[in-house]
């Protein structure tokens, strides 16, 4: 099985004792790690096992596959909205 990280780019935090209604920093979120034989079994291990993640706000998540060299070609983008709908209809 191959170990993959899971992000989103969507949200924003702020440091530590900000007092900002802005966010300080634009930044890229973990939202979990999975092992799968490939990038969609480990997304679906990770739904399956963090539920909660369709009542976020969170839509775009992209994968990588951790051990891979060149992680840009091991990517895949999930978008939960989809997923949201599926299971609400």
């Amino acid at each position: 099985m191959n170990s993959y990280i899971f992000i989103t780019t969507e949200g924003f935090t702020f440091q530590p004792g900000s007092e900002s209604a802005e966010p300080d920093i634009e930044n890229c979120q973990v939202i979990g790690f999975a092992k799968g034989n490939n990038i969609d079994e480990a997304f679906e291990k990770l739904m399956a096992e963090n539920k909660y993640l369709l009542k976020t706000s969170f839509d775009e998540i992209t994968g990588y596959e951790l051990r891979h060299h060149d992680y840009r070609k091991s990517s895949k983008t999930f978008c939960l909205s989809a997923r949201r709908e599926a299971s609400e209809g």
